[in-house]
């Protein structure tokens, strides 16, 4: 049997690939539904769409980038093909594409040109069920138009830094549902984009379990292997008109997926950070009838600082209307999280002049000492993942009249972990104490706002 200390090592030994790193630092980015669905007030497409109903004439992928940046995102996923079938680029595998609408324009390559314009990264989703396909069904028939698909927009369209993809899966014309070769579509991917992390249905980053933006109290990276498959299977992932999965919480049975006492019973660990992925809106796709139902701020920012600061990343969708522009009111609530995050995340009192960081024996305790008794409304703390992600459990003491008090008790940090105190509290010295880690802790860095 293992000891502690043999498990800790066991433990600390898994670690992030470069991609992983630097899609974590990505944090914040955009996911972008747009298809005949806009067109057709669905939110799931039967295929049968014709594409002449496909025409947002005042489509401008600029005016999306420049409201995402706005935000504070660092990135945008297009959903270059849903589940209807309808491509947003010209392929030549397909009629069912913007080429045969009145649009005609290729939409991949305006969103792709406008990220690097004003320097975002740009992503893609790309269904792999396709209710349009007539060889949907056919087994390797099917496998090779996907892959054709994948290649034209990974050789196409410059750098991508993700793509994403979930377990949705249908019958074809013949009755039979379709069978993915996942592990041809991951050999493809490395070969084209190797810098490209995949996605849900994927090795590199993993769904949260719900489409509400809610998240664990502890969040672990480094979890049993055979988590990579739990999406593969449809009925997990996708549920089509189902409001009360889509809107579930997580459940108690899912609520640890890395603590000790789970992978001291696993002997094949990865590193699979989690993503949190939820709509501005009710639904995924634009709606007239949800244009005055966009999520308040407050419900926006509880959802970044849960899920960016909780060692998750946080992709938040907005849908494009039927001309092709994202509406106002969706505009304007983007440049408020952006107001927000700049004015909250501004100043970093930890570096401010006069201030300064110890760091006890084995880096089990650190101390901030402030310039002044200021108002203190968020701590951030990072580890280096470099080294794997080992805080099990630590609290914060602030020094309040003369004595120093716990203010705060948490579990996990990993990449980021953003406590906020509501109401501010004033205090001119810190103390973050690490109770629990798996060998000794990588704390590199702290913030004080």
């Amino acid at each position: 049997m293992e000891t502690r200390e043999e498990l800790d090592k066991r433990l600390v030994a898994v670690t992030p690939s470069e991609r992983q790193i630097k899609f974590q630092e990505t944090e914040f980015y955009a996911f972008v539904h747009f298809t005949v669905n806009t067109f057709t007030d669905k939110e799931w497409g039967d295929g049968t769409e014709n594409p002449a109903i496909f025409n947002p004439k005042k489509l401008n992928a600029e005016q999306w980038v420049k409201a995402i940046v706005d935000a504070g995102m660092r990135g945008l996923i297009l959903t270059c093909k849903h589940h209807d079938g309808f491509c947003l680029w010209p392929s030549k595998l397909t009629n069912h594409t913007v080429a045969y609408s009145p649009f005609e324009r290729d939409i991949v390559r305006e969103v792709s040109d406008a990220c690097r314009k004003y320097g975002i990264k740009f992503g893609v989703y790309l269904s792999p069920w396709d209710r349009n396909s007539k060889l949907y069904g056919q087994g390797k028939a099917y496998d090779d138009f996907f892959v054709g698909q994948l290649k034209e927009l990974l050789t196409g369209y410059g750098n991508i830094f993700c793509v994403w993809v979930d377990g949705a899966c249908g019958e074809g014309e013949n009755g039979k549902k379709q069978f993915y070769d996942w592990d041809r579509y991951y050999a493809v991917i490395r070969e084209l984009q190797p810098e490209a992390c995949i996605n849900v249905c994927g090795p590199d980053i993993r769904w949260c379990g719900n489409e509400a933006g809610h998240t664990r109290p502890a969040e672990w990276s480094v979890v049993p292997a055979r988590t990579r498959d739990t999406e593969k299977i449809a009925e997990n992932s996708q549920k089509e008109d189902n409001e009360e999965f889509r809107q579930r919480k997580i459940s108690a049975w899912d609520q640890d997926l890395g603590s000790r006492g789970l992978l001291e019973k696993e002997h094949e660990l990865v590193w699979y950070p989690a993503e949190v992925n939820t709509s501005i809106r009710p639904g995924w796709f634009w709606h007239e009838s949800e244009n005055d139902k966009v999520r308040p701020l407050q419900d926006l920012i509880h959802v970044y600082e849960n899920s960016v600061g909780g060692n998750s990343t946080f992709l938040l969708n907005i849908p494009p209307t039927n001309e092709g522009l994202f509406h106002e009111n969706d505009v304007k609530r983007l440049h408020e999280i952006g107001e927000y995050l700049r004015k909250e995340y501004a100043v970093n009192l930890a570096e401010q002049s006069g201030a300064s960081i110890e760091t006890g024996e084995n880096g089990k305790t650190v101390l901030v000492r402030l310039s002044k008794v200021s108002a203190v409304s968020h701590v951030v703390l990072q580890e280096d993942i470099r080294f794997s992600q080992r805080v099990e459990s630590f609290h914060i003491e602030a020094q309040l009249d003369g004595v120093y008090k716990t203010v705060y008790s948490g579990t996990v940090i990993g990449y980021k972990k953003i406590i906020t105190f509501e109401p501010a509290m004033y205090t001119d010295s810190l103390r973050i104490i690490i109770e629990d880690s798996r060998k000794d802790p990588k704390v590199m860095f702290v913030g004080v706002y």
